[in-house]
C-alpha cells in the first residue's frame, strides 16, 4: 500500500524552472566522487550518501526478505494492507512462527521501522517544501515578505538575488535526495509485505497435525494383506498389465515423466470428463487455459520459484540475454490452472450484484519441479512433474459466509467424485505448517494406497481446497463495485477435482484382482471406457 501523501501548508511551486531560468552563474568547483557503496538488501533504502551516513543498523542475513523478482511496467500494480501490517505486528509475526515463515516473522517489526523513518523523511520534506516557498516569493517580489515575521523569511531579506538563487538550489538538491529515500522506503515496506504470508483461519489448527474430519467409503484392508505388497503397488500393477511405461519415459524426459498406454490413456480421459460433467452439473463454468504464463502472475497468486525449504517448485522459460534487455516479462509453466484462472481477471473491476461467486473449472496440464528430497523417495505416478488435474475456482464477494458456502461446496463435490471411485478416504482440516502462502484455511482428501502403508499408514493426498481471502486480488488488482459504488476486493477459494495421476493410481492399487491379474474399473466411468468393466493382463 502507498503510504499517504503528506500535506503540505502553503502551496508549493516547483524550484526547478525558476533555477533554470534565472541568470547561470559559474559553475563551482566538481566536488570529490565518493566511493560507491556496496550493494545490500537491508540498505536499499539509504540510497544518499547523507542517509549511508546515518543509516540504521541493518537485520541479520537470515532475517533479509528473498530478492525482488523484476516485475514488468505492466505488471499488475498490488495494493496490500499496509496499514493493518503496521496495527499489528505482534499478529502477523506469531503467524509467521505459526506457519515455518521464521525468516518473515521479523518483517512486521522492520515494516514499522521503515515506516518512521518514511514518516521522517516526509517531515523532513515539508521543511525544505516552506523554506523554497519563501525563496520563491523573495525572488518573485521581495517587498511581499518585508512585513513577514518569519525569521527564516527576514534572514532572506538580507541575502542578494545570486545567494537566493544558490539556497533555492540546494533545497532542490535536498527534496530530491527526500523524494528518492521516501520513494526506496516504500518499495522495502512493500517487498517485505509481498513476503508475508496470509493471516489464518480460526478453523485452522495450529502446529503440524491435521484434524480428520470425515472419512468416505469403508476401509478395503483394515489390516496388511497376506499377499506379497508388491502387487499392490500401481507401479508394479501397470507394469504387468502394459498400461504403464517409465523407463521409456526416463530415457525420454527422466525421472517424474511416464507414459500413460491405452487402459490408462482412456481412464486418464475418463477421469478428466467425469469430473468436469459433474462440475458443469454444478453449475461451475469450463475453461480451457493456457499453460504458460507470466511469472509475475504466478508470484502474484503465491506460488515462488522456490519454497521455504530453497527447493526449486516452477519451470521458467529460459529468456535471451536481448529478451531480459528489454523487459520482456519472464514465462513459466503452470503448476495449476489456478493460476492462469486467478489471472483472468488481473487489473479487473467486477460487478457484485450481476457476477458473485464467479465459479470456472478447468482441465489442463500441470508442471512441479519439485526438486530435492521431496521427489526423490516416491515411485510410480504419486509425485510426477507434469499431469493432469481438474481444478475449481471461484471469486466471491469479500465476506465469510458466501465464502464458506462456496469452499463447502467444492468439498461437497471431491467428496461425491471419489465416493462415487468407490475409494476409501479421509477428509482433513490442515494445519498451519502445512498452509501456502495464499491460503487462510486449507482442507485435503487423502486416499488409502496399499503400496504406501509404510508411509502415513497408506494415506496419500488426492484433492485440496482453500480459502485465500483477499491474498491474490490484492496482488493481481481484481476489484469488486459494490452497489455502493465502493471498490473492495473480492476473495478466491480453489480446490482440486481431481488430480489425474493419483486417482489414477489409487483406483490401480484398490482395484486389484491378484487371482483374476486383473483391475475392477469403477462403474461411473464405464461409458468413457467403451463399457469396460476391467482391465486384464493383454497387453505386455
Amino acid at each position: 500500500m502507498r503510504p499517504p501523501a503528506a500535506r503540505i501548508g502553503r502551496p508549493f511551486t516547483c524550484l526547478r524552472c525558476l533555477a533554470q531560468t534565472s541568470p547561470r552563474r559559474p559553475r563551482p568547483a566538481a566536488h570529490t566522487r565518493l566511493p560507491k557503496p556496496p550493494a545490500h538488501p537491508a540498505a536499499l533504502y539509504h540510497c544518499t550518501p547523507t542517509l549511508r551516513q546515518h543509516a540504521a543498523p541493518t537485520a541479520p542475513e537470515h532475517q533479509q526478505p528473498p530478492p525482488a523478482a523484476r516485475v514488468p511496467a505492466t505488471a499488475p500494480k498490488a495494493v496490500l494492507d499496509l496499514k493493518h501490517i503496521r496495527q499489528n505486528p505482534d499478529l502477523y509475526a506469531q503467524n509467521c512462527r505459526d506457519r515455518n515463515y521464521h525468516a518473515a516473522a521479523a518483517y512486521p517489526a522492520r515494516i514499522n521501522d521503515l515506516f518512521a523513518q518514511w514518516q521522517a523523511k516526509q517531515h523532513e520534506g515539508r521543511g525544505l517544501r516552506e523554506r523554497g516557498n519563501l525563496l520563491r516569493r523573495q525572488l518573485a517580489d521581495p517587498g511581499t515578505s518585508r512585513d513577514d515575521a518569519d525569521e527564516e523569511a527576514a534572514g532572506f531579506r538580507s541575502l542578494s538575488r545570486e545567494q537566493l538563487l544558490e539556497e533555492a538550489r540546494k533545497v532542490k538538491t535536498g527534496l530530491s535526495g527526500i523524494e528518492e529515500a521516501e520513494t526506496s522506503l516504500a518499495a522495502e515496506m512493500q517487498r517485505l509485505a509481498l513476503a508475508i504470508p496470509n493471516l489464518t483461519s480460526d478453523a485452522t489448527p495450529r502446529g503440524n497435525d491435521p484434524l480428520v474430519l470425515s472419512y468416505i467409503n469403508d476401509h478395503p484392508e483394515p489390516v496388511p494383506a497376506s499377499s506379497d505388497r508388491v502387487w499392490r503397488s500401481h507401479a508394479h500393477v501397470g507394469a504387468e498389465l502394459g498400461i504403464l511405461d517409465f523407463a521409456g519415459a526416463s530415457s525420454t524426459s527422466g525421472w517424474g515423466w511416464y507414459y500413460l498406454l491405452d487402459e490408462a490413456a482412456q481412464l486418464e480421459q475418463a477421469l478428466v470428463n467425469y469430473a468436469l460433467a459433474a462440475a458443469t452439473r454444478a453449475g461451475w463454468r469450463q475453461v480451457s487455459p493456457p499453460s504458460m504464463v507470466y511469472s509475475h502472475i504466478a508470484g502474484a497468486c503465491g506460488f515462488q520459484p522456490r519454497d521455504t525449504n530453497g527447493e526449486t517448485q516452477i519451470y521458467t522459460v529460459a529468456q535471451s540475454a536481448e529478451d531480459a534487455a528489454r523487459g520482456k516479462p519472464e514465462l513459466c509453466l503452470a503448476g495449476t490452472a489456478e493460476i492462469p484462472l486467478a489471472g483472468m481477471k488481473a487489473d479487473t473491476t467486477l460487478d457484485a450484484v450481476a457476477s458473485l461467486p464467479l465459479k470456472r473449472v478447468a482441465a489442463s496440464r500441470c508442471y512441479r519441479a519439485e526438486a530435492g528430497a521431496r521427489g526423490g523417495d516416491t515411485k510410480g505416478l504419486y509425485r510426477v512433474h507434469e499431469f493432469t488435474k481438474v481444478e475449481l475456482f471461484a471469486w466471491t464477494a469479500p465476506e465469510e459466509d458466501g465464502t464458506q458456502e462456496i469452499f463447502d461446496e467444492m468439498i461437497d463435490l471431491q467428496t461425491e467424485l471419489l465416493e462415487s471411485l468407490g475409494l476409501h478416504c479421509r477428509v482433513l482440516e490442515m494445519p498451519t505448517a502445512d498452509l501456502g502462502a495464499s491460503a487462510t484455511r486449507k482442507c485435503d482428501i487423502e486416499a488409502f494406497f496399499p503400496s504406501r502403508r509404510d508411509r502415513n499408514d497408506g494415506w496419500g493426498e488426492v484433492t485440496s481446497a482453500s480459502i485465500c481471502t483477499d491474498y491474490q486480488t490484492r496482488r493481481l488488482a481484481t476489484r469488486l463495485k459494490l452497489p455502493s459504488g465502493k471498490l473492495v476486493y473480492p476473495w478466491t477459494v480453489n480446490g482440486t477435482a481431481l488430480a489425474v495421476p493419483r486417482v489414477l493410481a489409487a483406483i490401480l492399487e484398490n482395484g486389484w484382482d491378484e487371482s483374476e491379474m486383473a483391475v475392477t474399473i469403477p462403474e461411473v466411468l464405464r461409458p468413457w471406457m467403451d463399457g469396460k468393466d476391467k482391465i486384464g493382463p493383454r497387453h505386455r
